[in-house]
């Protein structure tokens, strides 16, 4: 007999409170433009979305249909009269880890209606053990339909469920959180200001660090002094060559001082030596 209910109910004093494993879709039901990219979020804090996503551009476009956020709550999925979504880790250790079964349950459910191709829709589960998330990652998953990202909890997920779904780690740092709901938030707004008509201006996206290999150059604005700090007269000569000159300069020595792992990816793309020689 499975030790599984129907969908089983939680008593909180007064209030009685019905699981459901209906996705959620935040902030009213926003209206939503037909092929609009759309993240899925299978989350045991539905709750911490939309956060930073609900606001800024990301928002404003979220709110004109150009993406879509649906959250799909792990809790409903889980075992018992508790709805237990995790247990202990076999062969012992410290923590807990969420269920195979119970995480492949709400897989399953945020998989409807969305292509079985990984490079269409991909299935990403937010870990730092997973691949470091790059510029490229975000324009790759920006191509897609959608996709479908997993927080984890706890000390992780059962391995058989990223086996049988074929899903892609990927991790914002090499440090631990609490929980995958932040770094969710990180992978959609790197991945949401890249969708057409998203920033506004195409080309914010094409001169940010990054977008070509090397960190973006440095920024000024008005007043052209201050506390006895000048802009450099090449961004006031209004000789648009020389700037761009400048600008790429710039970017050149900011990356080989602070990240020389990039600068030796960008010197070999370039097919050149640190000397400069080909």
């Amino acid at each position: 007999m499975s030790d599984t209910p129907p969908l089983a109910r939680k008593s909180h004093g007064r209030l009685s409170i019905s699981a459901n494993r209906q996705p959620r879709s935040l902030m009213d039901e926003p209206p939503r433009i037909k092929g609009a990219w759309t993240a899925k979020i299978v989350t045991l804090f539905p709750d911490a979305f939309p956060g930073t996503l609900g606001i800024s551009l990301l928002g404003k476009a979220r709110e004109l249909g150009l993406w879509a956020l649906e959250t799909i709550d792990l809790r409903p999925f889980g075992i018992g009269k508790h709805l237990n979504v995790d247990d202990t880790p076999a062969g012992g250790g410290a923590g807990m880890v969420l269920r195979a079964d119970v995480v492949g349950a709400a897989l399953t459910q945020a998989a409807i209606g969305t292509p079985k191709d990984r490079a269409l829709w991909p299935v990403v589960y937010l870990s730092p053990r997973g691949a470091p998330l790059t510029q490229a990652m975000a324009q790759r998953y920006a191509q897609a339909e959608g996709m479908t990202l997993l927080c984890g909890r706890f000390e992780g997920v059962d391995e058989r469920v990223l086996e049988q779904f074929g899903i892609e780690e990927v991790s914002i740092g090499d440090f631990v959180l609490t929980g995958g709901e932040v770094a969710a938030q990180v992978l959609i707004d790197a991945t949401v200001r890249l969708i057409p008509g998203v920033l506004g201006n195409a080309e914010s996206a094409v001169e940010e660090s990054h977008s070509n290999g090397l960190l973006e150059h440095p920024q000024y604005t008005k007043p052209a002094e201050w506390e006895g700090r000048a802009i450099p007269e090449v961004l006031m000569s209004g000789h648009h060559g020389k700037i761009e000159k400048w600008r790429h300069g710039m970017s050149e020595a900011l990356t080989r001082a602070r990240r020389p792992d990039l600068w030796a990816q960008y010197l070999q793309k370039q097919g050149k030596s640190d000397d400069g020689e080909a």
